[in-house]
């Protein structure tokens, strides 16, 4: 385990690595979850092994630390895994996102051009809600329901991790509550400057993943037209790399040729 401090108050952003080859690559997990058990397996894969690769935990997640005070925008996360990197002496990384990750990694792209090279979306969100939701779903909507933090950490805390399931909640119960539901919330309502337009400006080869089994994605010919490869993956639901590492893999090999 490596680890960078990331925050005056001495907080530290940690990572699994596994040396190998340059360049870099740097595998982000989503909400709630923890890099090192959604990617290890992938990692492992013969496709995709023999590349430095770090597994890192955002700040608020897994293994790095819980601030309670931090604000947990898209531009945090963001802005602290570039320190993170830095430290590390990661620069011009294949980035592979899942879910919310890859709504940070977009915004790391956009932020810290010379970090990114080639980015890997994993079925990220990117459009904000118009609202915040009414009935709990999985996902961040599901921590969107409750409309304060305050409601959330007296009830939504313990309601959430018994709704996603025992799965879910292995890594969620990791998570900081308040570092959990500020990143929810800001991630609905789409801090900063919208993710898909930021997406659509990056000059860097980017590929986005998503499960064959949500059907075609409107947005597929705009992703095309702004040069985003849109690729369908089978036999998978939203956690691609857990569902079939097979499949993933190869997909990844095949965005990160060079």
């Amino acid at each position: 385990m490596q680890s960078a401090q990331v925050l005056p108050d001495g907080s530290r952003v940690r990572w699994v690595e596994i040396p190998g080859a340059e360049p870099t690559r740097v595998y982000l997990h989503g909400l709630g979850a923890s890099s090192t058990p959604y990617y290890a397996a992938a990692v492992a894969h013969p496709a995709l092994a023999g590349h430095r690769s770090l597994m890192v935990d955002m700040l608020g997640f897994g293994i790095s630390d819980r601030p309670q005070d931090a604000t947990y925008t898209l531009q945090m996360h963001a802005d602290v895994l570039a320190r993170a990197l830095r430290q590390a002496q990661v620069s011009g990384a294949d980035v592979v996102a899942h879910s919310m990750g890859g709504t940070v990694a977009i915004t790391l792209a956009a932020r810290h051009p010379g970090l990114v090279r080639r980015l890997v979306l994993v079925d990220a969100p990117l459009d904000p809600v118009r609202e915040l939701p009414t009935a709990k779903r999985p996902g961040s909507s599901g921590i969107g329901v409750y409309h304060t933090e305050r409601e959330f950490l007296d009830r939504g805390w313990d309601e959430t991790l018994e709704f996603v399931g025992p799965q879910w909640a292995a890594t969620m119960r990791l998570a900081g509550p308040q570092a959990l539901y500020r990143s929810a919330i800001n991630l609905l309502r789409g801090t900063g400057a919208a993710t898909r337009e930021s997406l659509e400006k990056l000059p860097i080869p980017r590929t986005f993943l998503y499960p064959a089994a949500d059907g075609p994605r409107s947005d597929a010919d705009r992703m095309a037209g702004a040069g985003v490869d849109v690729v369908a993956i089978p036999d998978c639901g939203h956690n691609i790399m857990v569902d079939n590492v097979q499949s993933f893999a190869l997909a990844v090999q095949a965005a990160l040729r060079d």
